[in-house]
């Protein structure tokens, strides 16, 4: 398997990325602890959280994701043979997302607590604080690289104009710049990340972590109809914001592929992904080991340039 380097930073990454916010929300720690191993055994490194997983579920207050993967860590004593990604920025009770910099020093504390380590690998900026310039969440970065609490840094959802603000002025004062990017990225999903944002991050050689790379699971085929609407927790919103004759479209094709491929359609979805211009490792989660298998066969499955204009061709807007 062929790593990919993580933007400029020290890292150079396996092409999918774990998602880890099912974990503490859809899945408990045992199971996370199994999804956890397979994927570092098989020969996969990012793993990617946040701080704010999963405060959306009832009872939960944030932190949970970083904790199992903390206990795991200590279990495991898988520390060296991972990237571990984690973000700050996401309301955690303080009423808005926050970059200021005594913020950053206060949250980076308590997920390195919960991680149980000493130092991220890549500290990313979940949502950006226009309240700010570009220029303070920086600052407190490089405060942290400093003292060798984080080894690299990433944005995510910030606008073309400020992801390009932040690296201009990173390079003015010789401030570690934002090394990776995080957009929404998929085949139903792709008009703002070609447009906006693809020609800077390729100009900049930025690493590009794509999540919702199965948006929400509807690219592995298993929402086509309302009944399908129990199959998880968020079954119900995805079928009102995918099934429609455009994502039906996208899913006919995916079968088409998978079927002379003889693959499923999330490792065809991920692995048209994988083959964008650009991409550095799409961010998928699973919830069961099964569904994991499918989600790194990607990583084997080499599309034909007649799959790739099928899927494109079929997911244009």
């Amino acid at each position: 398997m062929t790593l990919r380097p993580l933007g400029r930073s020290p890292f150079s990454v396996a092409p999918i990325a774990l998602g880890t916010n099912v974990f503490g929300w859809t899945i408990d720690e045992a199971r996370s602890f199994r999804i956890l191993d397979a994927f570092v055994d098989a020969g996969f490194n990012l793993i990617d959280t946040a701080d704010v997983y999963s405060t959306w579920k009832p009872g939960n207050s944030g932190g949970e994701s970083e904790t199992i993967i903390g206990r795991w860590l200590r279990q495991s004593g898988k520390r060296d043979r991972i990237v571990l990604a984690t973000k700050v920025g996401g309301d955690m009770g303080q009423g808005g997302k926050s970059l200021k910099k005594e913020y950053i020093h206060r949250a980076v504390e308590d997920s390195l607590r919960r991680l149980q380590t000493d130092h991220i690998d890549l500290y990313q900026a979940h949502w950006d604080d226009e309240t700010l310039s570009v220029g303070e969440p920086i600052e407190a970065f490089a405060e942290l690289i400093e003292a060798g609490k984080v080894r690299a840094i990433g944005a995510s959802n910030f606008s073309g104009e400020r992801l390009r603000e932040a690296l201009v002025f990173s390079g003015q004062y010789g401030l570690p710049r934002y090394e990776t990017f995080q957009p929404e990225y998929n085949l139903y999903n792709r008009e703002r990340f070609e447009k906006e944002y693809a020609p800077l991050v390729q100009a900049e050689g930025l690493g590009v972590i794509s999540y919702y790379a199965l948006a929400s699971g509807f690219l592995s085929g298993k929402y086509r109809k309302p009944e399908d609407a129990h199959k998880s927790a968020r079954g119900g919103s995805v079928l009102q914001k995918y099934v429609n004759e455009r994502g039906l479209r996208i899913l006919a094709a995916l079968d088409a592929v998978a079927e002379r491929y003889q693959s499923s359609l999330t490792s065809v979805a991920l692995a048209w992904t994988m083959a964008q211009p650009g991409i550095t490792a799409p961010i998928a989660s699973a919830t069961e080991e099964e569904q994991l298998k499918e989600i790194l066969q990607s990583v084997e499955l080499q599309l034909d340039e007649a799959a790739l204009r099928q899927l494109t061709g079929a997911s244009a807007c």
